[in-house]
């Protein structure tokens, strides 16, 4: 495994923070309901917030996986900070405007773009 951390323990990592996404999106969708707060802007940063944070856990463990079966020589996810905040951004901007569609394309077109960043950092493109 690359940087010495074992794929146990990477496994262990992504799975506990994915199982607390899913905790505090489920409880922070009962709590804006229960306050009626369901389609204020504080439901949507909660919801844009928990999809990036759930795209880094999986883009963080196939990674991993990736690395550790040497398919991939490397992987530097530092960049995907700046990906999510920008994508994030771009996609409050059109959910608060009612395009939920549009902040949809949004995040998967960023994910896309993560892949092609991960693609040329290790030479396939």
């Amino acid at each position: 495994m690359a940087a010495g951390i074992p794929l146990a323990r990477v496994t262990r990592v992504g799975l506990a923070t994915l199982a607390v996404v899913l905790v505090l999106g489920v409880a922070g969708v009962w709590l804006a309901r229960a306050l009626g707060l369901s389609g204020s802007r504080a439901a949507a940063i909660v919801s844009i917030a928990s999809q990036w944070i759930a795209a880094w856990a999986v883009w963080t463990f196939a990674g991993a996986i990736a690395v550790h079966a040497g398919v991939l020589p490397g992987y530097e996810p530092t960049l995907f900070a700046a990906i999510a905040l920008g994508g994030g951004l771009a996609q409050y901007h059109f959910l608060v405007r009612g395009a939920a569609d549009r902040a949809r394309a949004v995040f998967v077109g960023a994910q896309l773009a993560w892949l092609l960043v991960v693609m040329v950092q290790n030479g396939v493109v």
